[in-house]
Order: C-alpha cells, then structure tokens, then sequence
C-alpha cells in the first residue's frame, strides 16, 4: 500500500507538470514534437509493442541514429544512459496494453510496471521528450475482454492516458469513450485508428520530417 501510494504520489505530480494540448480529433489541435529516436516500452507487458516495432521495421524512417529501439522493460536509467552516450530518445511510446501472461514470464506485477514507468515518464519529462500512449489492440485486451477479476489493463491506462503528451488509440478499443474522455479532461490530442494499414500511416506522418517545428 505504501508503494503504491508513493506511485500515485509520483503520477499527480507529473499530471500537474505535464504540458496541455487540444483535443486531437479538432481541426485547431497542436500535436506536440514527435521526433526519432524513439524509444518504444510497455506497461504491462501486452503485444501492442510489437506491433508498433513491425511497423517502425517497415516504415525504414531515416535517422542518424536508428530510427527505433524497442524494450518493453526500459527504465528511467535507460534514456539517461542514451543521453550520456550523445544519441537521446526524442519520444517515447508507452504501450497501455497489459498482460497477465507476460508480466508473469517478466517476474513482475501491474505495480512494479507502474513504478518503472512513473520514473521512465519523470525522466523523460525532465529531457524534454514527448510522451505517446498507445492502446492498438482494440477492446479485447481491455478489462472487458480479460479474465476474470483481472483489471491490469485499466490500472496501466489509469496510469500513463492521463499525462501523455498525445494518444495514440485503436478505435474498437475506445467503444465505451474511455480515451476520448481523459483526453478531453485532460486536454490531450488523441488519434484514432482503425486498420494496422491506417496506424502505420498515422506513425509515418508523426515521425516523418516536417516543417512544422521552429
């Protein structure tokens, strides 16, 4: 109780800090800077991050450095580490997917993947890299399609949707408005996909060059 006490205490504060934008889906919407390198992770332990690294692998987007790294256990210490070694992560991409399957094999809990994200997201705020929550896997891996008494996925959305900088949602996933309505709370843009082909189209107008930055 104490841990995740200290957990929350942690998401308030960059709840508070986090940077305000319009609703995605306006035609007035100011999408934050969604530069490469990336840095791909999870919370939770889901497929979403693979998905997301099969369609970095096919955009080929050119970067000095590689364009992507996936670690669906990367930790605050993990964009010190690149930032140290002159190749710093410009986003990140928090998958919201989570697994009992998979947090199981990793030796872990919804609570240990909230903690290592808490410190990854304060890390990256302090870097000043743009924070993406993705949910790509439709309304089957919410708690409407999971086992019984298992509401990790909603915990690891609790988490991470309400101080990103931009959603990044698979419409089926958003049946019940859950994401529309923190990023209107919230103030956050928010894309809706509803194929992998129109996904794939989506990330390549976010990390593709554009003149839009200063």
């Amino acid at each position: 109780m104490i841990r995740m006490a200290r957990i929350l205490s942690i998401f308030s504060f960059l709840a508070i800090t986090a940077g305000t934008f319009v609703l995605g889906i306006s035609a007035q919407a100011e999408l934050p800077k969604t530069e490469l390198p990336v840095l791909i992770t999870s919370c939770g332990q889901g497929s979403g991050t693979n998905m997301i690294k099969v369609i970095f692998i096919r955009l080929k987007l050119q970067s000095e450095t590689p364009s992507f790294e996936m670690n669906p256990l990367a930790t605050a210490d993990d964009l010190k580490k690149a930032k140290e070694n002159g190749t710093p992560f410009k986003s990140v991409i928090i998958a919201m997917e989570a697994s009992l399957k998979g947090m199981g094999a990793a030796g872990i809990d919804i609570e240990d993947e909230i903690e290592r994200i808490s410190q990854l997201i304060q890390e990256a705020r302090t870097q000043g890299i743009s924070i993406i929550g993705s949910h790509i896997l439709g309304m089957k891996n919410r708690a409407q399609g999971a086992a019984p008494g298992d509401n990790s996925d909603e915990l690891s959305i609790d988490a991470i949707a309400p101080i990103s900088d931009l959603l990044l949602i698979n419409k089926g996933g958003n049946e019940d408005s859950r994401f529309t309505i923190i990023a209107q709370e919230k103030n956050i843009p928010m894309i809706q996909v509803e194929k992998n082909l129109e996904l794939m189209e989506k990330l390549k107008e976010l990390f593709s060059p554009r003149d839009r930055y200063p």
